[in-house]
Protein backbone atom coordinates (compact mmCIF):
# COMPACT_ATOMS: atom_id res chain seq x y z
CA UNK A 1 0.00 0.00 0.00
CA UNK A 2 2.89 2.46 0.70
CA UNK A 3 4.84 1.79 -1.91
CA UNK A 4 1.54 2.12 -4.63
CA UNK A 5 0.95 5.99 -2.30
CA UNK A 6 4.73 6.66 -3.41
CA UNK A 7 3.82 5.66 -7.12
CA UNK A 8 0.83 8.03 -6.89
CA UNK A 9 2.58 10.67 -5.40
CA UNK A 10 5.07 10.84 -7.68
CA UNK A 11 2.94 10.21 -10.50
CA UNK A 12 1.07 13.32 -9.20
CA UNK A 13 3.83 15.21 -8.95
CA UNK A 14 5.17 14.74 -12.48
CA UNK A 15 1.91 15.46 -13.95
CA UNK A 16 2.03 18.68 -12.07
CA UNK A 17 5.52 19.68 -12.86
CA UNK A 18 5.25 18.82 -16.43
CA UNK A 19 1.48 20.73 -16.67
CA UNK A 20 3.35 23.92 -15.25
CA UNK A 21 6.52 23.40 -17.63
CA UNK A 22 3.89 22.98 -20.43
CA UNK A 23 1.62 26.34 -19.51
CA UNK A 24 5.07 28.66 -18.86
CA UNK A 25 6.08 27.56 -22.80
CA UNK A 26 2.83 28.71 -23.86
CA UNK A 27 3.09 31.81 -21.28
CA UNK A 28 6.81 32.37 -22.96
CA UNK A 29 5.65 32.04 -26.26
CA UNK A 30 2.56 34.42 -26.85
CA UNK A 31 4.34 36.94 -24.85
CA UNK A 32 8.12 37.16 -25.62
CA UNK A 33 8.64 35.00 -29.17
CA UNK A 34 8.53 38.33 -31.81
CA UNK A 35 6.45 37.69 -34.39
CA UNK A 36 7.54 39.22 -37.66
CA UNK A 37 5.06 40.87 -39.63
CA UNK A 38 4.58 40.46 -43.47
CA UNK A 39 2.79 41.52 -45.98
CA UNK A 40 -0.16 38.80 -45.93
CA UNK A 41 -0.42 40.01 -41.96
CA UNK A 42 -3.77 42.26 -42.80
CA UNK A 43 -3.87 45.84 -41.10
CA UNK A 44 -6.95 47.38 -39.17
CA UNK A 45 -7.02 50.31 -42.23
CA UNK A 46 -5.62 50.43 -45.83
CA UNK A 47 -3.73 53.96 -45.14
CA UNK A 48 -1.65 51.52 -42.66
CA UNK A 49 -0.62 49.19 -45.16
CA UNK A 50 -0.05 52.72 -47.83
CA UNK A 51 2.17 54.29 -45.44
CA UNK A 52 3.93 50.81 -44.85
CA UNK A 53 4.66 50.99 -48.65
CA UNK A 54 5.60 54.39 -48.44
CA UNK A 55 8.67 53.89 -46.10
CA UNK A 56 9.37 50.65 -48.01
CA UNK A 57 9.36 52.79 -51.76
CA UNK A 58 10.85 55.83 -50.73
CA UNK A 59 13.75 56.80 -52.29
CA UNK A 60 15.50 58.52 -49.42
CA UNK A 61 15.19 56.18 -47.01
CA UNK A 62 18.12 54.82 -45.41
CA UNK A 63 18.88 51.66 -43.41
CA UNK A 64 21.23 52.45 -40.22
CA UNK A 65 22.34 50.30 -37.73
CA UNK A 66 24.21 50.74 -34.07
CA UNK A 67 24.92 48.60 -31.55
CA UNK A 68 22.99 47.76 -28.31
CA UNK A 69 24.40 48.11 -24.95
CA UNK A 70 24.27 43.85 -25.50
CA UNK A 71 25.74 43.64 -28.29
CA UNK A 72 22.44 43.12 -30.49
CA UNK A 73 22.86 44.94 -33.74
CA UNK A 74 19.79 47.25 -34.35
CA UNK A 75 18.16 48.58 -37.38
CA UNK A 76 16.26 51.87 -38.09
CA UNK A 77 15.20 53.41 -41.41
CA UNK A 78 16.22 57.14 -41.80
CA UNK A 79 14.40 59.60 -44.59
CA UNK A 80 15.75 63.14 -44.19
CA UNK A 81 13.46 66.12 -44.51
CA UNK A 82 14.05 67.38 -47.96
CA UNK A 83 14.91 71.22 -46.36
CA UNK A 84 17.85 70.70 -44.44
CA UNK A 85 16.60 71.18 -40.10
CA UNK A 86 17.85 70.49 -37.06
CA UNK A 87 14.35 68.70 -36.30
CA UNK A 88 13.87 65.17 -35.76
CA UNK A 89 11.24 62.34 -34.74
CA UNK A 90 12.24 58.90 -33.55
CA UNK A 91 8.92 57.09 -34.42
CA UNK A 92 8.28 53.66 -31.90
CA UNK A 93 6.41 50.86 -33.50
CA UNK A 94 4.23 48.64 -31.57
CA UNK A 95 4.05 44.77 -30.88
CA UNK A 96 3.99 41.98 -33.38
CA UNK A 97 5.05 44.59 -35.89
CA UNK A 98 8.30 47.04 -37.08
CA UNK A 99 8.94 50.48 -37.91
CA UNK A 100 7.14 50.14 -41.85
CA UNK A 101 3.84 50.11 -39.46
CA UNK A 102 4.52 54.22 -38.31
CA UNK A 103 5.13 54.80 -41.99
CA UNK A 104 1.55 56.93 -41.88
CA UNK A 105 2.76 59.31 -39.36
CA UNK A 106 6.39 59.33 -41.26
CA UNK A 107 4.70 60.98 -43.94
CA UNK A 108 2.87 63.68 -42.02
CA UNK A 109 5.86 64.45 -40.55
CA UNK A 110 8.07 64.47 -43.44
CA UNK A 111 5.23 67.11 -45.25
CA UNK A 112 6.20 69.27 -41.88
CA UNK A 113 9.68 68.73 -42.93
CA UNK A 114 10.88 67.25 -40.07
CA UNK A 115 13.88 64.55 -40.17
CA UNK A 116 12.34 60.75 -39.38
CA UNK A 117 13.91 58.12 -38.05
CA UNK A 118 12.15 54.80 -37.19
CA UNK A 119 13.58 52.01 -35.11
CA UNK A 120 13.02 48.34 -35.43
CA UNK A 121 12.63 47.51 -31.72
CA UNK A 122 14.78 44.58 -30.87
CA UNK A 123 13.45 41.22 -32.25
CA UNK A 124 11.08 43.04 -35.12
CA UNK A 125 12.19 44.20 -38.35
CA UNK A 126 16.15 43.96 -39.36
CA UNK A 127 16.57 44.39 -35.77
CA UNK A 128 18.38 41.13 -33.83
CA UNK A 129 16.98 39.88 -30.29
CA UNK A 130 15.47 36.38 -29.06
CA UNK A 131 12.56 38.36 -26.72
CA UNK A 132 10.06 41.17 -26.28
CA UNK A 133 11.27 43.87 -24.11
CA UNK A 134 8.24 45.60 -23.82
CA UNK A 135 10.09 48.85 -23.44
CA UNK A 136 12.21 47.88 -20.55
CA UNK A 137 14.91 47.35 -22.29
CA UNK A 138 13.67 49.40 -25.88
CA UNK A 139 13.92 52.64 -23.75
CA UNK A 140 17.90 52.06 -23.53
CA UNK A 141 17.80 51.31 -27.24
CA UNK A 142 16.03 54.18 -28.30
CA UNK A 143 18.83 56.72 -25.95
CA UNK A 144 21.28 55.08 -28.39
CA UNK A 145 19.30 56.30 -31.25
CA UNK A 146 19.20 59.77 -29.33
CA UNK A 147 22.84 60.05 -29.54
CA UNK A 148 23.13 58.54 -32.78
CA UNK A 149 21.23 61.79 -33.91
CA UNK A 150 23.18 64.19 -31.75
CA UNK A 151 26.43 62.47 -32.69
CA UNK A 152 25.51 63.78 -36.40
CA UNK A 153 23.76 67.09 -35.18
CA UNK A 154 24.82 68.27 -31.84
CA UNK A 155 22.15 70.95 -32.50
CA UNK A 156 19.51 68.64 -33.29
CA UNK A 157 15.73 69.19 -31.36
CA UNK A 158 14.44 65.53 -31.00
CA UNK A 159 10.56 64.66 -30.11
CA UNK A 160 10.02 60.76 -29.51
CA UNK A 161 6.24 59.35 -30.79
CA UNK A 162 5.29 56.14 -29.96
CA UNK A 163 2.44 53.45 -30.41
CA UNK A 164 1.26 51.00 -27.99
CA UNK A 165 4.07 49.30 -26.48
CA UNK A 166 5.98 51.84 -28.65
CA UNK A 167 4.38 54.45 -26.17
CA UNK A 168 5.17 52.55 -23.41
CA UNK A 169 9.06 52.45 -24.37
CA UNK A 170 8.41 56.25 -25.11
CA UNK A 171 7.64 56.74 -21.34
CA UNK A 172 9.80 54.50 -20.04
CA UNK A 173 12.39 56.40 -22.13
CA UNK A 174 11.37 59.54 -20.65
CA UNK A 175 12.20 58.12 -17.42
CA UNK A 176 15.36 58.16 -18.01
CA UNK A 177 18.41 61.20 -17.67
CA UNK A 178 17.82 62.42 -21.16
CA UNK A 179 19.92 65.00 -23.44
CA UNK A 180 18.24 68.66 -23.64
CA UNK A 181 18.21 67.80 -27.27
CA UNK A 182 14.69 66.12 -26.63
CA UNK A 183 12.21 68.76 -26.48
CA UNK A 184 8.93 66.04 -26.08
CA UNK A 185 7.47 63.07 -26.09
CA UNK A 186 3.88 61.33 -27.38
CA UNK A 187 2.61 58.47 -26.37
CA UNK A 188 -0.48 57.04 -27.76
CA UNK A 189 -1.97 54.17 -26.16
CA UNK A 190 0.17 53.30 -24.02
CA UNK A 191 -0.18 50.65 -20.98
CA UNK A 192 0.70 51.93 -17.25
CA UNK A 193 2.20 49.09 -16.09
CA UNK A 194 3.26 45.83 -17.98
CA UNK A 195 2.19 43.55 -15.06
CA UNK A 196 -1.66 44.99 -15.33
CA UNK A 197 -1.57 44.87 -19.33
CA UNK A 198 -0.61 41.12 -19.09
CA UNK A 199 -3.37 40.56 -15.73
CA UNK A 200 -5.87 41.95 -18.61
CA UNK A 201 -5.03 40.68 -21.73
CA UNK A 202 -4.97 36.85 -19.91
CA UNK A 203 -7.85 37.68 -18.68
CA UNK A 204 -9.55 38.09 -22.26
CA UNK A 205 -8.37 34.67 -23.48
CA UNK A 206 -10.39 31.74 -23.68
CA UNK A 207 -10.63 29.00 -21.84
CA UNK A 208 -7.75 31.05 -19.41
CA UNK A 209 -8.34 28.07 -16.17
CA UNK A 210 -4.60 29.02 -14.71
CA UNK A 211 -6.27 31.76 -11.55
CA UNK A 212 -4.79 35.23 -13.07
CA UNK A 213 -2.45 35.70 -9.63
CA UNK A 214 -0.62 32.30 -10.48
CA UNK A 215 -0.34 32.66 -14.30
CA UNK A 216 1.01 36.71 -13.69
CA UNK A 217 3.35 34.97 -11.32
CA UNK A 218 4.12 32.37 -13.73
CA UNK A 219 4.71 34.72 -16.67
CA UNK A 220 7.40 36.84 -14.32
CA UNK A 221 9.09 33.57 -13.45
CA UNK A 222 9.74 32.09 -16.87
CA UNK A 223 10.39 36.21 -18.50
CA UNK A 224 12.80 36.61 -15.49
CA UNK A 225 15.12 33.28 -16.32
CA UNK A 226 14.77 33.34 -19.90
CA UNK A 227 14.36 36.81 -20.79
CA UNK A 228 16.75 38.15 -17.94
CA UNK A 229 14.50 40.81 -16.93
CA UNK A 230 11.58 41.40 -13.88
CA UNK A 231 8.17 42.32 -15.58
CA UNK A 232 7.21 44.44 -12.54
CA UNK A 233 10.46 46.72 -13.57
CA UNK A 234 8.06 47.62 -16.63
CA UNK A 235 5.78 50.47 -15.50
CA UNK A 236 5.82 53.57 -17.90
CA UNK A 237 3.56 54.82 -14.58
CA UNK A 238 6.54 55.12 -12.70
CA UNK A 239 9.19 56.20 -15.26
CA UNK A 240 6.81 59.37 -16.06
CA UNK A 241 6.97 60.22 -12.17
CA UNK A 242 10.56 61.31 -12.64
CA UNK A 243 9.90 62.63 -15.99
CA UNK A 244 10.91 66.22 -16.93
CA UNK A 245 10.38 65.83 -20.91
CA UNK A 246 6.69 67.32 -22.05
CA UNK A 247 4.63 64.92 -22.84
CA UNK A 248 1.30 64.07 -24.95
CA UNK A 249 -0.90 61.67 -23.64
CA UNK A 250 -3.30 60.03 -26.48
CA UNK A 251 -5.87 57.44 -26.25
CA UNK A 252 -8.65 56.26 -27.82
CA UNK A 253 -11.73 56.01 -25.86
CA UNK A 254 -13.01 52.59 -27.37
CA UNK A 255 -9.66 50.82 -27.26
CA UNK A 256 -10.65 47.45 -25.96
CA UNK A 257 -7.05 46.11 -25.95
CA UNK A 258 -5.28 48.58 -23.79
CA UNK A 259 -8.39 50.00 -21.06
CA UNK A 260 -8.23 53.81 -21.91
CA UNK A 261 -8.58 54.32 -18.23
CA UNK A 262 -4.60 53.50 -18.03
CA UNK A 263 -3.84 56.50 -19.90
CA UNK A 264 -5.96 59.01 -17.80
CA UNK A 265 -3.49 57.15 -14.88
CA UNK A 266 -0.17 57.73 -16.64
CA UNK A 267 -1.44 61.54 -17.08
CA UNK A 268 -2.02 61.77 -13.14
CA UNK A 269 0.97 60.16 -13.03
CA UNK A 270 3.14 62.88 -14.94
CA UNK A 271 5.31 64.83 -13.30
CA UNK A 272 6.59 66.38 -16.18
CA UNK A 273 4.46 69.30 -18.17
CA UNK A 274 1.80 67.37 -19.70
CA UNK A 275 -1.62 67.48 -22.35
CA UNK A 276 -4.22 64.83 -22.30
CA UNK A 277 -6.10 63.62 -25.93
CA UNK A 278 -9.16 60.91 -25.53
CA UNK A 279 -10.36 60.57 -29.15
CA UNK A 280 -13.40 59.56 -29.37
CA UNK A 281 -14.91 56.41 -31.67
CA UNK A 282 -11.37 55.42 -31.61
CA UNK A 283 -10.14 51.64 -31.08
CA UNK A 284 -6.12 50.63 -29.93
CA UNK A 285 -3.98 53.01 -31.90
CA UNK A 286 -6.52 53.93 -34.36
CA UNK A 287 -6.63 57.50 -33.54
CA UNK A 288 -4.80 58.43 -36.49
CA UNK A 289 -7.04 57.13 -38.92
CA UNK A 290 -10.34 57.55 -36.97
CA UNK A 291 -10.31 61.31 -36.52
CA UNK A 292 -6.53 62.45 -38.50
CA UNK A 293 -7.76 66.08 -38.08
CA UNK A 294 -8.48 65.83 -34.79
CA UNK A 295 -5.01 64.28 -33.76
CA UNK A 296 -2.74 65.91 -35.97
CA UNK A 297 -4.48 69.66 -34.52
CA UNK A 298 -4.08 68.24 -30.93
CA UNK A 299 0.09 67.21 -32.02
CA UNK A 300 0.57 70.47 -33.98
CA UNK A 301 -0.88 72.88 -30.71
CA UNK A 302 1.24 70.63 -27.97
CA UNK A 303 4.11 71.49 -29.97
CA UNK A 304 3.56 75.07 -30.54
CA UNK A 305 2.94 75.22 -26.88
CA UNK A 306 6.50 73.69 -26.67
CA UNK A 307 8.27 75.73 -28.84
CA UNK A 308 9.36 73.11 -31.12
Amino acid sequence: MSKNNTIFKLGLFSALFGGVYAFSNYIYKITSIPHQHSDGDADFDKLITDGRYFIRNNPDRQDMYIESIDQLKLHASFIPAKEKTNKYVILIHGIWDNHESNGIYAKHYLEKGLNVLLPDLRGFGKSEGKYIGYGLDDRLDIMEWIYWIIKRDPQAKIILHGMSMGAATTLMTTGEKLPDNVKAAIADSSYSTLREQFASTYKSFKGSFVPIPIAIAIARAVILIRSGYDINDASPIKAVASSSTPTLFIHGDDDTFIDPHMCSRLYEAASCPKQYCMILGAGHIESVVKDPENYWKKISEFLTKIEF
